[in-house]
C-alpha cells in the first residue's frame, strides 16, 4: 500500500476514471493519503465524481512518473467521519478555503478490493493487491 501511496503522491497528479451511466470519466486528481492503514481520496459532495462513485463504485485510477505508470483498480468507499476529513484536509491545506470537514460538501473516501500495476518499457511490471 505504501509503495502505491509513494507513486502517486510524488506524482503529483492522477488520472480517476468513474462511471457514468455507460459512459466513463476521467478526470484529474491530486489528493492521495495514507489513514488508518487505507488509501483515501478526497471531493465534494456536489461534484459529478461524487455521485457517481457512490452509485457505482468501481474506480480506475492511472498515473506516470518518469518512465514508469501505475493503473489501479478499486471500490470507493465513501467515509463519513470527521477525522479522516481532517486527515486529508490537513495534508491538503490549499484545499481549506474551499473545504472544511464537516461541512457536507466535504467527501472522502477509501479504495478497498483493489489491485495496482506498475510499469515501464524496461521491466516486468508488478502488481500489489490491497
Amino acid at each position: 500500500m505504501k509503495e502505491i501511496y509513494d507513486f502517486l503522491k510524488e506524482s503529483g497528479v492522477y488520472y480517476l476514471a468513474t462511471v457514468d451511466g455507460d459512459q466513463p470519466r476521467v478526470r484529474p486528481f491530486g489528493t492521495i493519503e495514507l489513514y488508518n492503514g487505507k488509501l483515501y481520496i478526497q471531493t465534494g459532495r456536489v461534484k459529478a465524481a461524487s455521485a457517481q462513485m457512490k452509485k457505482n463504485p468501481k474506480i480506475e485510477i492511472s498515473a506516470m512518473l518518469g518512465d514508469r505508470w501505475i493503473r489501479i483498480s478499486a471500490e470507493a468507499v465513501l467515509d463519513e467521519s470527521i477525522s479522516a476529513q481532517e486527515h486529508l484536509l490537513t495534508a491538503y491545506p490549499s484545499l481549506q478555503g474551499m473545504y472544511k470537514a464537516g461541512d457536507g460538501n466535504t467527501e472522502v473516501f477509501y479504495l478497498q478490493n483493489g489491485t495496482a500495476e506498475i510499469s515501464s518499457f524496461s521491466a516486468a511490471p508488478k502488481r500489489i493487491s490491497f
